[in-house]
């Protein structure tokens, strides 16, 4: 008989859309094991610890409460391919069932697992060996999401002093204002309560973000400059390789090919750093946006994982995260995400394409930009770099007034 796992976020959605779930499966013949209110990377390790055939979580990850999905992991704990999740929707969306073989006997069971958090909490301290934190005081933002109750009992169990916050969700307010989406928050918290550091996660905590004693923000592209080296030195970076996305700060390639370690490059998105670093054989890859693979302990993007290395590595090397974060220089960046009224191929867009056309001639292999559209929402995503930021701001406004011309 197979076996599904499924986990949820604290979004008011989630039960409707686990009962649902669940009765599906079990109408189909399948076990299903239900773990509750517990972060993705969670669901993807207890489905390969406890022999599931499927791992499933209801999260929509940093967006708001009213919105939410289902994302699926195979047996090893890893996401499925897009050809496959699209094949999933057209048999769901399009496909007759077959359901005549399922007779009364052959129904299968649900059953609730009341210890899934402690399997996963102690999994996650024996990633760092369960290395003392003592004398470490931290704000941690859970962004009243997946890791409300899992994160601060970590933390707390190794030692740190812990401030909690964002760990109190009703339903609706998961990402509202708090979270690795809104880092300012923690910046003010950890600058309040004099702490070390502030560790920001998103909604289903697959994602972190951090905040130095300053309450200056570390991003994805500093944790990656950071532990590459060490990870390097130690000899556990095979290929001397780091996997990041498009999205990833020039500057990043700059500061680690001085170490004698490479970047390679993918599509936007943790599933294709993934599927990057499974083929090449590589540990460490990751998003600016903070989700960070430590290919050596999980299977996709662990915030608490990722927070862990980091104050690990603190620890080690007897310094502050504003001193290891000092390691990157990074290229202005200017970001924008705007508003569409509708997703017309980009190539269409004449003027957008003219716009883009001459900021690549403009910045002459000295920048680059990006332009795509949310894979989640209407919007457009704007990325311009460049060595100075008067240039970066130019042209973001040449940009930004091309889309508004032609998307509205």
């Amino acid at each position: 008989r197979q076996r599904a796992l499924i986990g949820k976020d604290t979004r008011l959605s989630g039960y409707m859309l686990e009962t649902a779930l669940t009765a599906g499966l079990v109408s189909m013949g399948m076990d299903v094991f239900l773990v509750g209110p517990i972060p993705t990377p969670s669901v993807a390790h207890l489905t390969r610890s406890m022999n599931a055939d499927v791992g499933i979580m209801l999260t929509a990850s940093h967006n708001p409460f009213d919105d939410n999905g289902i994302k699926i992991f195979d047996r090893e704990g890893f996401k499925l391919s897009d050809d496959l999740e699209h094949r999933i929707e057209e048999h769901v969306l399009e496909g007759d069932l077959v359901t005549d073989h399922i007779r009364s006997d052959r129904l299968g069971k649900a059953q609730r697992i009341d210890d899934a958090r402690g399997r996963y909490i102690e999994f996650a301290k024996s990633t760092i060996d369960n290395q003392s934190l003592a004398g470490i005081k931290l704000v941690l933002d859970c962004a009243n999401g997946a890791a409300y109750q899992i994160g601060p009992w970590i933390f707390k169990e190794l030692g740190a002093e812990v401030i909690k916050a964002g760990v109190e969700p009703d339903g609706f307010n998961i990402n509202e204002q708090c979270g690795a989406v809104y880092p300012a928050r923690i910046g003010e918290l950890v600058k309040q309560h004099g702490a070390d550091l502030g560790i920001a996660f998103d909604g289903d905590a697959d994602r972190v973000v951090f905040c130095d004693h300053r309450g200056r923000e570390v991003d994805g592209d500093r944790v990656l400059a950071m532990c590459a080296p060490d990870l390097q030195s130690s000899g556990r970076l095979h290929g001397d390789t780091v996997v990041v996305t498009l999205m990833s700060n020039l500057g990043l390639d700059r500061a680690l090919k001085e170490k004698g370690i490479q970047v390679v490059r993918t599509d936007v998105g943790d599933r294709y750093v993934i599927e990057e670093m499974r083929a090449g054989g590589y540990r460490l890859g990751g998003e600016q946006s903070g989700h960070i693979i430590f290919m050596d302990h999980a299977t996709t993007g662990d915030g608490i994982i990722g927070a862990l290395q980091v104050l690990k590595l603190m620890k080690n090397k007897d310094r502050s995260l504003a001193e290891l974060a000092s390691c990157l220089t990074e290229y202005p960046q200017r970001k924008a995400n705007l508003p569409v009224k509708e997703k017309l191929p980009l190539e269409q867009l004449k003027g957008l394409q003219s716009a883009i056309r001459e900021c690549e001639a403009a910045l002459a292999g000295r920048g680059r930009v990006l332009v795509r559209y949310s894979g989640t929402e209407p919007k457009i995503r704007l990325l311009v770099e460049a060595e100075n930021a008067v240039l970066a701001d130019h042209w973001m406004g040449k940009l930004r007034e091309a889309v508004g011309r032609e998307l509205g």
